[in-house]
This record gives C-alpha cells, sequence and structure tokens, in this order.
C-alpha cells in the first residue's frame, strides 16, 4: 500500500536522504548540493533549448514565475521518481531477480525479466522509448541547427539546398548519435547518468566561468586565447578529478569539480584581459 512505502523496513536502506556524517565521502551532502546547484544553473540557466520558453516571455516577473512554478512541480516529480527507483529494487529483491551492476539497466531488466506479465513488460518498455526520444528530439533539432549555421553557413545557400543539406545532417548526426550510444554501452562501468553528471563537470565549467566573466566584469579580453583557455582549464579540472582519493587524504571528488572548472575560467580570463580595456572603452588616438 502506499503508507507500506514510508513504513516497510525493506525500504529503509533506500530512503537516507542527507549522507552528513563524512566529508570526505562522494555523496557527502553539501559537496552533491553544492555541485547540483551549479550544475543545473550550467545545464539550464545557459541552454538556449532549455531556457528558450523564459526568454520569450514578455516580462521579468513572468519568467520568474514561469521558473518558480516549473520547479514546484518538478520536485514532487522527482521525488516520486526516487520512490519509485527505489520500489524497483524491492520488488527485485522479492522475486529473486539479479539486477546489473550499473543502476541506469534496472528498468530494462525487470521491464523484460521481471515477471511482470507480457502487457505490463510492454507498457515498461513503451515508456522507456518514450523518455528516450523526448530527449532525443530537442538534443537532435538542436545539434543540426547548430551544425547547418555555425559550421556549414546554410543561410547563404539557395532554399532547395538548405532542405537536403538539414536532411542530411539531420541523418548523419543521429548515426553518430546511434555510435556514441553502443560506445557508451561498452565502455561504461557506471550509471549514464553519473557520467553525464561528471562530463558536464568538465565541459560546462568554461561556459559557467565564461558567463560569470562576462555578467560580472566589464573587462575586455584577447578573444584568440579564450578557446585555448576553456581547454586548458577543463583539462586542469579533468586531471585533478582523476587524483586517487589516497592522495588527497581520503577525500573523494564529485560535482564540485564544475565550480572548480568555473573559477578556473574565470581567473583565466582575467589572466588574458586587454591591458587596461574595459567594456565600453572608446578607443583613444
Amino acid at each position: 500500500s502506499v503508507t507500506d512505502i514510508f513504513t516497510a523496513p525493506e525500504m529503509r536502506p533506500y530512503t537516507k536522504t542527507f549522507f552528513t556524517s563524512d566529508f570526505l565521502a562522494k555523496d557527502y551532502f553539501w559537496k552533491s548540493f553544492i555541485g547540483g546547484a551549479f550544475i543545473t544553473i550550467a545545464m539550464t540557466g545557459l541552454d538556449q533549448d532549455m531556457m528558450q520558453k523564459n526568454l520569450t516571455i514578455e516580462h521579468l516577473k513572468d519568467a520568474q514565475k514561469n521558473i518558480l512554478s516549473y520547479s514546484a512541480v518538478f520536485i514532487p516529480v522527482v521525488i516520486l521518481f526516487l520512490i519509485l527507483g527505489a520500489l524497483l529494487y524491492v520488488y527485485a529483491a522479492a522475486e529473486g531477480i539479479t539486477l546489473p551492476d550499473r543502476a541506469d539497466l534496472v528498468f530494462p531488466e525487470i521491464a523484460i525479466n521481471g515477471n511482470l506479465g507480457m502487457g505490463l513488460s510492454v507498457i515498461f518498455l513503451l515508456g522507456l522509448i518514450a523518455a528516450a526520444y523526448s530527449s532525443a528530439d530537442s538534443a537532435l533539432t538542436a545539434l543540426t541547427t547548430s551544425f547547418c549555421i555555425d559550421f556549414l553557413d546554410i543561410e547563404k545557400r539557395e532554399p532547395q539546398k538548405q532542405k537536403r543539406i538539414r536532411q542530411q545532417t539531420h541523418v548523419g548526426i543521429s548515426a553518430l548519435l546511434v555510435v556514441v550510444i553502443v560506445i557508451f554501452n561498452y565502455v561504461l562501468d557506471d550509471s549514464v547518468i553519473d557520467l553525464l553528471f561528471m562530463a558536464a563537470s568538465y565541459t560546462y565549467g568554461p561556459l559557467l566561468g565564461l558567463f560569470a566573466f562576462g555578467i560580472f566584469t566589464k573587462i575586455k579580453v584577447k578573444d584568440k586565447w579564450v578557446l585555448l583557455v576553456a581547454i586548458l582549464s577543463a583539462a586542469v579540472t579533468f586531471a585533478l578529478g582523476q587524483i586517487p582519493a589516497a592522495y588527497l587524504g581520503g577525500y573523494q571528488v564529485n560535482y564540485e569539480l564544475l565550480v572548480l572548472n568555473g573559477a578556473l575560467m574565470f581567473l583565466g580570463m582575467f589572466l588574458i584581459r586587454e591591458p587596461r580595456a574595459v567594456k565600453g572603452d572608446t578607443p583613444q588616438s
């Protein structure tokens, strides 16, 4: 029953939320909280695909209301998914189902081999496919648009050629996405979502630092060096993330690497600043 979800002893191993006993541990609450907050800022706040609905709202206060109302709806949904995920583990234990080590394979494993019956198994798989497509379609559209406009300069070509190029690019990116999925399937030792967030710590860090530098300062920089600074920032952060915990006194790094990455990018931007030049300055003869 619904009340058993919160009282059953089988659920106790999955109901702990705040891990605050060991600062060195990877799942220490404040490391996850701060890192997660900045990942949300970077992956959502700096993403045109995610923010365009807010950018099209006429007034700032209405856009803020939209973000807050979305959060109010989103948080209960996340809690519901966490509860359902715990129930999958409880169900697997009760049915004697051997689950894979990777958490993102638990759902399909139970859908296929979970003694659910044909009807429920089909519904499980359809839900999984629908969730994947709802994310893939916007990503494919954004990648196609970016590649066609930023790399192929498609807007300068004839309309008929534009259509053909867009179609070919869309098919090509779709094929590339399939290849990436297959590679991930064979090389991953951990769940995809964990790898995604760790990858975001490296790839979104320079973007976060770049936006922060542009918003909070008026310093002009040497544009030709920005890409190099971004690559070095990500590379240094990646190298620090590979240091074994034993060399850090037992400290296990987590998503706080994104904050460090952004800070390195911010510092790098300051180092490549134009001498005595501020945005808006009028060049002197």
